[in-house]
């Protein structure tokens, strides 16, 4: 019969029990939060502000690869866009965001180099 009456309680010990099991309860949630955010959060926070500095610092004759995957010099800067020379007489106009990776002085030489012909 203790199913259809609820048993008492005294008053102050279910305030403290309540109080202390709603804390305990809590305390895997904020847990949760702190691992996703130095897992997840801040380290792409720090990439996205690597890659901002490393874009408003592209200069000409830098070499560059763009997002997709083109590898080339920069011959022209603009606000927003950048001219990228691919190949003699090809330049292509790209976003200055869609540059992926600056790469060392000479990479477009030795590319050039790798990929020609053999002389006989």
């Amino acid at each position: 019969m203790s199913f259809f009456i609820s048993d008492a309680f005294a008053e102050g010990a279910t305030d403290a029990a309540a109080q202390g099991s709603g804390l305990l309860g809590m305390l895997p949630l904020l847990l949760i939060f702190v691992l996703f955010y130095f897992m997840l959060i801040r380290p792409q926070s720090k990439r996205a502000k690597e890659h901002k500095s490393m874009v408003n610092a592209l200069d000409k004759g830098d070499e560059v690869v763009t997002n997709g995957g083109l590898l080339g010099r920069i011959t022209d800067v603009g606000e927003g866009f950048l001219t990228v020379k691919i190949a003699e007489g090809v330049e292509v106009k790209v976003q200055r965001q869609s540059v992926s990776a600056l790469v060392p002085k000479g990479t477009v030489k030795s590319e050039v180099k790798n990929t020609g012909k053999k002389s006989d």
